[in-house]
């Protein structure tokens, strides 16, 4: 069936070419009477022409904007953001793309399709984590092309991941512990007191590098911190006796930017302690990671006799068999006493 008249036509190319079709578009007449042509794009098949000028047809865009490359939308969104990115973000997002996205950086944005951005997630050859950044980045991309109408819907919205697979949490043993305290005492190594500080508040890594100097109250011995969730934020802890020694040390440091573990006078970032807490683990010979202090401070509570109450309030958990009423009647003597039965 002939199409309607400026509808435009899908023509086959001589040769042997990947994509042999063409879908053309009429752009206006000329003095004669002839259409004005503009090409919309190449495609493997007769079929695929004509759904895209269909496409066209139902919702007409610029041609010369739908014809610019993933590579180019990510050039232009990676300029705009990166900037004003976190560094770690940063780097994650240019190592997505590197590694796996880059894949499709020569295809024109509009015509990928969700099944080619779905193959590059699926044989990524990682599981939640990894795929999740690149939908993440995908998701990102999409925004930028609705942006620029290069799209008219995003295809990330319909990508899926792996699930993700409970992690294996090993609390530390009493042994690591204790080469822990010889390795402070002898001065080993300078960020051995933040591990000991993880190991006896069950601050998450981001929550205890976050805390300033003036979140120590030094009359009461207590820490207010927390940042994750709203039973979290802004949680008191009291200073365990084992560790107000560290605390008041830390306190009396210089060049610390007023964070209580803070470095070169600014906030140290996660990134940054990660080679720190490596070469501890390394002197201990144990592998462990830091939020495996936080599952040693709640398992060592929950031996010791502490009541979920306590236990949630501490780690910033919300409680799910009381009202809140009840639930924030806990005093801070009560909190003290249960962190007093840590004994490691």
């Amino acid at each position: 069936m002939k199409n309607p008249n400026g509808y435009g036509s899908v023509v086959k190319l001589s040769g042997n070419r990947r994509r042999p079709y063409c879908a053309r578009i009429t752009t206006g007449y000329n003095e004669k009477g002839h259409a004005k042509l503009k090409i919309l794009g190449y495609y493997a098949s007769h079929e695929e022409g004509l759904i895209a000028l269909a496409e066209y047809n139902k919702n007409p865009y610029d041609v010369e904007v739908s014809k610019i490359t993933l590579g180019e939308i990510y050039e232009k969104w990676s300029a705009r953001n990166f900037p004003k990115m976190p560094k770690n973000t940063m780097v994650s997002n240019r190592s997505m793309y590197n590694k796996y996205v880059s894949a499709l950086s020569d295809i024109p944005y509009r015509s990928i399709k969700v099944y080619q951005m779905q193959e590059v997630i699926d044989n990524c050859g990682h599981g939640y984590g990894t795929q999740g950044l690149i939908k993440t980045l995908f998701y990102h991309l999409d925004k930028y092309a609705l942006e620029l109408d290069v799209i008219t819907k995003s295809n990330a919205q319909l990508l899926t991941v792996a699930t993700a697979t409970p992690k294996e949490r090993t609390p530390f043993t009493e042994n690591e512990i204790s080469a822990i305290w010889q390795l402070y005492e002898h001065k080993g190594h300078p960020w051995v007191d933040s591990v000991l500080f993880l190991l006896y508040t069950g601050y998450r890594i981001n929550e205890m590098l976050s805390l300033k100097i003036t979140d120590v109250d030094t009359i009461e011995m207590t820490t207010t911190g927390g940042n994750k969730t709203k039973a979290g934020k802004n949680r008191v802890i009291p200073i365990h006796k084992k560790i107000q020694p560290l605390v008041l040390a830390r306190l009396c440091g210089f060049n610390n930017g007023g964070f209580l573990f803070g470095e070169d006078g600014k906030r140290k970032s996660v990134h940054s302690y990660y080679p720190c807490w490596k070469k501890i683990m390394e002197n201990i010979g144990a592998e462990h990671t830091p939020h495996e202090c936080r599952h040693t401070f709640q398992t060592a509570l929950y031996n010791a006799g502490v009541d979920k109450k306590s236990i949630d309030l501490l780690m910033g958990h919300a409680s799910g068999d009381v009202g809140l009423d009840v639930y924030t009647h806990k005093s801070l003597n009560d909190l003290r006493m249960s962190i007093s039965r840590l004994e490691y």
